[in-house]
């Protein structure tokens, strides 16, 4: 029943018609944060800055697209180029193809390491969090403070170690020596189980096993379904960190197996710089992401609003 029928029926027909233009008033109202949760569109000064930030952050590749379509005489005539390329960009990247880097194998190992190791700590990392989060078994805190620990563990610290167990297995050089160590991550166990925590009713569990589900059928059918925003974001940011990981594959790999940044790498190895064919090299390497990011945006904008309003 309405505020402005029982305002006519009480208070008379003026009352009636102020309550009536009330309520129409809130109606408005809650169509208008029906459109727009915030209550707010964002105006000039928020397109303003947004736009600002994101120049900022795209104007390296840029200042590298830009050396990379010149040359070396011109470079070293005026190192800061002009907004405008010059039109080299395709030979400088005809000649990094065409160079002693092994461009292709290195971008076919680049996207093997990348796209196994994202998978792998996806379903891992899901499952440890689906676990900790869900399942009670003894010791399931200090074990998840351990894991979390972990992070705190500076990542050149262990290099030497997994360096000796990698040259004991045999693997140096091979692409196992990257994938393996990298199959689940500290943090996407601590992401997933706080995610979880939260985005998982246990209800929905337990009537999955009230259906006849085994504990694997509802981690697989009720769990890795409700984790999928935030499962999305650590596989693409995972796919990321591996692409462009330098560090350990400049160690165990080398160049006789390398990645494409190891590879991009060794297009400085001598006394004479060619920057317009390193920051050539550099554009390529980094176009892969930018077409994740384009066809992942969407996904990676709704795993961080995911984790923000159910963290």
């Amino acid at each position: 029943m309405s505020s402005s029928y029982l305002a006519g029926g009480l208070a008379g027909p003026r009352a009636a018609k102020a309550a009536r233009r009330r309520d129409e008033r809130g109606a408005r109202q809650f169509l208008k944060r029906t459109k727009d949760p915030s209550g707010n569109r964002p105006g000039w000064v928020t397109y303003t800055i947004l736009g600002l930030v994101m120049a900022v952050s795209a104007y390296p590749l840029y200042y590298s697209f830009l050396l990379g379509s010149s040359d070396p005489v011109s470079i070293a005539q005026n190192p800061i180029p002009s907004l405008i390329p010059e039109g080299k960009f395709f030979d400088n990247v005809g000649r990094v193809i065409s160079s002693d880097i092994k461009f292709w194998q290195a971008a076919f190992n680049s996207v093997l390491a990348a796209g196994l190791t994202a998978i792998s700590v996806v379903f891992f990392s899901t499952l440890a969090g689906y676990s900790f989060s869900k399942l009670r078994f003894k010791g399931r805190g200090p074990l998840l403070v351990f894991v979390v620990a972990t992070m705190a563990v500076p990542t050149q610290l262990s290099v030497v170690p997994l360096f000796i167990l990698m040259s004991k297995l045999g693997w140096t050089g091979r692409l196992e020596a990257i994938i393996i160590p990298g199959l689940v991550t500290a943090f996407g166990v601590f992401w997933m189980t706080q995610y979880l925590e939260t985005a998982l009713p246990y209800e929905l569990i337990e009537a999955a096993r009230v259906d006849g589900c085994s504990m694997i059928r509802a981690f697989w059918h009720v769990g890795f379904p409700a984790a999928r925003p935030a499962a999305t974001m650590l596989g693409l940011f995972t796919f990321i960190g591996s692409w462009t990981a330098f560090f350990w594959p400049f160690i165990v790999l080398g160049s006789s197996n390398p990645t494409l940044p190891v590879a991009i790498q060794l297009l400085q190895a001598s006394y004479f710089k060619d920057y317009s064919l390193i920051l050539a090299g550099v554009t390529v390497a980094a176009l892969p992401l930018v077409v994740v990011f384009i066809f992942a945006g969407r996904q990676l904008v709704a795993g961080v609003m995911a984790g923000a309003v159910k963290g």
